[in-house]
């Protein structure tokens, strides 16, 4: 039977009375959280610490885990170097001060089968809240030590104070929930909080529509929260986690696919014509064939371009992979349909390489081309943009330089952006805007996590070419710590006695730099890095006079002009230059096959996208790379397991998904990048199902109702307009 939430018997719908006190529930959902119960005065502060400050907040703040109470383990089942859940009755409380600073609260657990020594370090506060006779539930790895079962708990909650009775499963919650808290705000009393908005206003109405519920077999939405918060078990937690991630899922499918009928609004798509004399001209220039892969990501991007919408396409592909000879197909599909197209790389090397590699090919094809950097003459400039402006020049290689005022396109219809990662989404919106609704193509080895999640949310098609048409001898990457510096010494030097090159990475451009720019990792992992990174030019002036003596060496950073840049590069690819010093400012379009060897200092500072473009700098001829990444962090820290992805695999797409985990999808609507969290209950690999699930159903809803106007789908449009109504009224800027 399809369950209907109401205040009657379950399987029945509400009476016109319960409706209207459900509605009530639902507009008080608004609310601010002081109305709730026990969330008054300094609860309330402390509420707001935790970015609670309504109702709806309250109820959607979902526990983080679960203490399992029907997997209790009983003190002699517990085995030694596993993890446990252990109730039993406080024996003996001591608070021991072995040396200064530190403090132990050590408690003595019994239970019917044995004794549990438990161990409370920096917590003397906990010789006060836990008496003799309480009951007490602890959980974590189960140790041995001086004759005793040991355990330095995880987790601990009082279930039952001395004198109320002995506790058992039965008298208290079998799935304890614990939510996040804060000063002031223990997870007890934010237990207390929960239940009471639960009871007071839990049983709201459901915005998602009723087919939509019973079709997908979904909980209504009040129960979803009932059992997320107080779940009766572990399935049914999971079960009302998954309705709560379809929530958000549909919301956002909804609003992208919403936000893309508004871009295109009164804006007719290019239809662009494939299959062209210049297509034709082109493959015949190509000096190879085209792979099975590469042709059938050409045919994908074709189909997109011929298609009356707008492509949206992402080309994922490892360094060597030939990306570059599929979006030249592209590039000869605009000539063919007798508009324009831009390509803009990140730096001037990778512009410049593009110009070289592409421009004699696009000759042979007919197709017309000019390129534009910062360092583009003022009157080569100026007959650029007169070739734009007239349709005369059917193709613009760049960097950001593309995006000035100056250079108007006739018919812009194609926008390729490369390395995408390297550019703000600001950035590449402002390219889009130089045409009418143009197909765009971004391509990358390894995907930022926002482009990522849009890519599996549905808003951006990915076609993926895996295999390297020249392999090359490949990469082995090591993880080493600061002390062991001399082991990547020692591989550079013997590099470079061989006739190879090598290249030494740094964060920062000098001892000036402030680092501010370093966001490409968690911000909780930051204090886990080294205190200072290591800059490009202390770096450099030290190898030079200390380390690699006679060895000539040259320095590449942001902050050069871009002749002194293209000096340097030039130096290095002729192989003058031996040891190359630079900032991330080689990580694209630097491709200098007798590199063998990188070394990374402070890796923990770079994200997974840049540290597997980096390596993917060497080992591109016939001799093998390696990379030894840097870092100061500890062994356990989830930098070093980040660092340690990258020894595992070469793999850029797992590389991303890792990157994805770990840095969250980004404002999906919005401008950040990474970090912000938009979906809240979301596992963004594991509920791949969900993805498609709420796609499908969001195309279906928007096909049928646009605007989502219908009655039927008022209450869905308003939570879509409550989640991401900014992004339709012009108070942010394009996704």
């Amino acid at each position: 039977m399809t369950e209907v939430s109401g205040a009657g018997k379950p399987g029945t719908l509400p009476n016109i009375c319960e409706a209207s006190v459900r509605l009530a529930r639902t507009q008080a959902w608004d609310g601010d959280v002081s109305r709730l119960r026990f969330a008054r005065g300094a609860r309330a502060e402390a509420l707001g610490r935790l970015d609670i400050s309504s109702v709806r907040d309250a109820l959607q703040h979902v526990p983080h885990r679960y203490l399992d109470f029907t997997r209790i383990t009983p003190v002699a089942g517990a085995d030694v170097g596993e993890q446990a859940t252990v109730v039993g009755s406080v024996d003996k409380v001591t608070l021991k001060r072995p040396r200064p600073r530190l403090q132990i609260v050590e408690v003595a657990l019994v239970d019917a089968t044995g004794v549990l020594m438990c161990a409370f370090f920096k917590q003397p506060w906990l010789a006060e809240q836990i008496h003799v006779g309480d009951t007490l539930a602890v959980s974590g790895k189960v140790t041995f030590a001086y004759g005793f079962k040991q355990m330095t708990p995880q987790f601990h909650e009082v279930v039952a104070k001395a004198g109320e009775g002995a506790a058992t499963a039965a008298s208290f919650a079998r799935m304890l929930p614990v939510h996040g808290a804060t000063d002031g705000l223990s997870p007890a009393w934010m237990r207390r909080i929960e239940s009471a908005a639960l009871a007071d206003y839990g049983d709201a109405c459901d915005f998602m529509p009723a087919s939509l519920v019973a079709s997908r077999e979904f909980m209504t939405e009040a129960r979803a929260l009932r059992e997320a918060h107080f779940p009766s078990g572990r399935a049914a937690a999971e079960r009302a986690r998954r309705r709560l991630a379809y929530d958000e899922l549909l919301c956002l499918q909804a609003a992208l696919l919403a936000r893309r009928a508004i871009e295109l609004a009164d804006v007719a798509p290019h239809e662009h014509v494939v299959g062209g004399p210049h297509v034709s001209a082109l493959l015949a220039a190509l000096p190879f064939e085209l792979t099975a892969e590469q042709r059938q990501a050409a045919d994908e991007i074709l189909a997109d371009m011929a298609a009356p919408a707008p492509m949206n396409r992402l080309l994922l592909g490892d360094v060597g992979t030939g990306k570059t000879a599929v979006a030249a197909v592209a590039l000869a599909v605009v000539a063919d349909s007798g508009s324009q197209a831009a390509v803009m790389a990140p730096t001037s090397v990778l512009a410049r390489q593009y110009a070289e590699k592409l421009g004699p090919v696009l000759d042979r094809a007919g197709v017309s081309w000019a390129l534009v950097t910062g360092s583009t003459p003022e009157a080569e400039r100026g007959a650029t943009a007169v070739g734009l402006a007239s349709g005369a020049l059917s193709v613009l290689f760049g960097t950001t330089a593309v995006l000035g005022d100056d250079l108007a396109f006739d018919d812009l219809s194609l926008v390729v952006v490369d390395e995408q990662h390297r550019f703000g989404v600001g950035q590449r919106a402002r390219l889009r805007s130089k045409g009418a609704a143009p197909d765009q193509l971004t391509m990358t080895a390894t995907p930022i996590p926002r482009t990522l999640a849009l890519s599996v949310y549905g808003d951006l098609a990915c076609s993926r070419i895996a295999q390297r048409p020249h392999a090359g001898a490949g990469v082995t990457t090591k993880v080493i710590t600061p002390e062991n510096v001399d082991l990547a010494h020692t591989a550079i030097a013997e590099a470079v006695a061989a006739g190879h090159q090598a290249y030494v990475i740094c964060p920062l451009v000098d001892d000036a730099d402030d680092g501010a720019g370093l966001d490409d990792v968690p911000v909780s992992e930051l204090a886990q890095t080294s205190a200072r990174p290591h800059s490009a030019r202390a770096v450099y002036e030290r190898l030079r006079d200390r380390v690699f003596r006679g060895v000539r060496m040259g320095l590449v950073t942001g902050r050069m002009s871009a002749a002194e840049k293209d000096e340097a590069m030039a130096a290095f690819r002729a192989g003058e230059v031996k040891v190359l010093v630079s900032t991330t400012v080689v990580e694209v379009g630097v491709d200098v096959p007798n590199a063998t060897v990188m070394m990374v200092w402070d890796a923990d500072r770079f994200g997974l996208a840049t540290l597997h473009q980096l390596r993917g700098r060497v080992g591109r001829g016939e001799d093998a790379g390696t990379v030894f990444l840097v870092s100061a962090a500890r062994g356990t820290s989830p930098a070093r397991k980040r660092l340690r992805a990258l020894e595992k695999t070469s793999d850029g797409f797992a590389l991303a998904e890792m990157d994805l985990r770990l840095r969250h999808e980004g404002e999906v609507l919005g401008y950040r990048q990474s970090g912000g969290v938009t979906l809240c209950h979301v596992d963004m690999i594991a509920d791949a199902d969900l993805v498609a699930a709420a796609h499908e159903d969001a195309a279906h809803l928007v096909a049928e109702d646009p605007s989502l106007t219908d009655a039927r789908h008022a209450p869905l449009a308003r939570e879509v307009r409550r989640r991401f109504g900014a992004y339709f009224k012009g108070e942010r800027g394009d996704a």
